[in-house]
């Protein structure tokens, strides 16, 4: 749905960008996980990430703005998003490209999803970017480096293999829950080392 949400006082807002890395299941999760949570989600994709819906899913871009509540076109950079003074609880890129990565480091930013991850450094809103590239060489690193230091959650989409995962699905619910964990919620689909210790293969202190 586009448009300008009405105003709310302080509500359940979350910003999601999606650029053209692999790995479109992870934005398109999020959404997903974002209307099971009942947070209000506000979307803005790319146009490479466009591409890489069409290459990676069975979907097209309609069907996965479709699941936002506000979809906003990369260059309207007059969309609430683009501005401090339209409150949220932060923005997660996922997946996050290294142009789009580079471009929130430098603040030199030219699309509204680079925007407005500037606006949530600037506000000291909570930033994650899941950052999709390997090897990563020193300009990567000294980048990252950088958005660490002016406040962004570096979390790229790395497999939780104690989570014991049979599908795909399986390892991208577990990266899209722990980004999920940052902002304050806590989504089912997630296992969480050490949570169910009956279950697990340590034994109590003690024990032989």
């Amino acid at each position: 749905m586009a448009g300008s949400p009405d105003k709310k006082p302080l509500t359940k807002r979350l910003v999601i960008g999606m650029s053209g890395a692999s790995g479109a299941a992870y934005g398109i999760r999020l959404l997903e996980a974002c209307r099971e949570l009942g947070i209000e989600s506000h979307l803005v994709m790319t146009g490479p990430a466009e591409m890489t819906i069409g290459y990676e899913t069975s979907l097209n871009p309609k069907a996965v703005a479709a699941k936002a509540d506000y979809t906003y076109g990369v260059d309207d950079i007059a969309a609430p998003i683009s501005s401090g003074g339209f409150k949220t609880m932060g923005m997660i890129v996922a997946p996050c490209s290294v142009k789009a990565m580079s471009e929130i480091a430098t603040g030199v930013t030219t699309t509204l999803l680079t925007r407005a991850a500037d606006v949530c450094l600037k506000e000291r809103r909570t930033l994650v970017l899941m950052v999709r590239e390997t090897p990563l060489h020193l300009g990567h690193l000294r980048n990252l480096t950088a958005l660490a230091e002016m406040g962004a959650v570096i979390l790229p989409p790395v497999p939780a293999f104690y989570a014991a995962p049979r599908t795909l699905e399986d390892i991208v619910d577990q990266t899209v829950g722990r980004s999920l964990d940052l902002f304050g919620y806590d989504w089912p689909d997630v296992k969480r080392w050490g949570e169910n210790i009956a279950k697990s293969k340590r034994k109590p202190k003690g024990a032989r």
